[in-house]
């Protein structure tokens, strides 16, 4: 145990760093604009989630990932009992009681990472969606509570919007994935298209391949559509980072027609200076309508 206690801390500090230097993030863009309180906040649940991802990513070799994991789920049962264990849990414990962020989410998060270390792909969408709702939609019901809403509805608009966000990941990130082992396209859905697990492993690039990716392109942008029929007009300026968040992503999936689907040879990004007007944009937008 003490071991993991070295290494959470030690990623704790990472996790901090890497968000001070996130200007290639996506992320930080859509942050940047909150108001001091909200962005402290943020930046936290950022670390929080960086360092999960962390812990499952990186080489496990001469390290016990489970325990790490558990050793998170155990601090942020500590932070909502009042006596976390660490620095960082301290200084989560103040976000998680200024904004009444829901202890379940956090838990939801770990266990979409312990998904990642028990599992190397999904069956079916309904399996897939599992996954996505506990890495990313568990994250937009914490970030909502920090950016603030009236209406119930906004928390349908915080779960479409995390599938979505997932899902485009997932379509960006394939070579990295499956260089790592894992493969987040449903298994019925190769199948459907013809094409095999092999194929996918060797980075295959051909016709089937390219019908596969149409339908999980289409599917990611129904989850978009979702998200924004889903979100009221009552709380769509205080909204405004996820709505950054959403157009960024949005124009990444955009981009995957374009270069015929090949995420194997091309890396799919939006332009630092594409993504800072676009934050602008949206910013603006959301003062005028309060």
């Amino acid at each position: 145990m003490a071991s993991s206690v070295t290494t959470a801390m030690e990623r704790v500090r990472g996790a901090r760093r890497q968000f001070e230097r996130a200007a290639a993030s996506n992320f930080y863009y859509s942050f940047l604009l909150l108001p001091s309180a909200k962005r402290k906040a943020i930046k936290d649940v950022y670390a929080f989630c960086r360092l999960l991802d962390d812990i499952v990513d990186e080489d496990p070799t001469g390290r016990d990932p489970a325990a790490e994991l558990a050793y998170w789920r155990d601090e942020i049962e500590a932070c909502y009992q009042g006596c976390p264990m660490s620095d960082f849990g301290e200084r989560l414990m103040s976000s998680i009681v200024e904004f009444t962020l829901p202890k379940q989410a956090f838990l939801d998060v770990v266990e979409g990472m312990e998904m990642d270390l028990r599992w190397q792909s999904y069956q079916t969408f309904a399996d897939l969606r599992e996954y996505c709702y506990r890495a990313a939609s568990a994250v937009g019901l914490i970030c909502i509570e920090i950016f603030g809403y009236e209406s119930a509805r906004t928390r349908e608009y915080a779960v479409n919007l995390g599938l979505a966000l997932q899902l485009t990941n997932i379509l960006r990130d394939l070579k990295e994935d499956i260089a790592r082992g894992r493969i987040y396209l449903p298994l019925e859905d190769l199948e459907r298209f013809g094409y095999g697990e092999q194929d996918l492993r060797a980075n295959q690039y051909n016709a089937p391949f390219i019908e596969l990716m149409k339908f999980e392109h289409a599917r990611a942008q129904s989850y978009f559509l979702k998200a924004t029929a889903s979100l009221p007009e009552t709380d769509r300026a205080s909204m405004f980072a996820a709505e950054i968040m959403c157009a960024i992503y949005r124009e990444m999936l955009d981009q995957m027609p374009e270069i015929q689907f090949d995420v194997f040879r091309n890396r799919v990004s939006v332009k630092k200076s594409r993504r800072l007007r676009v934050a602008l944009e949206i910013w603006l937008r959301s003062r005028l309508k309060r």
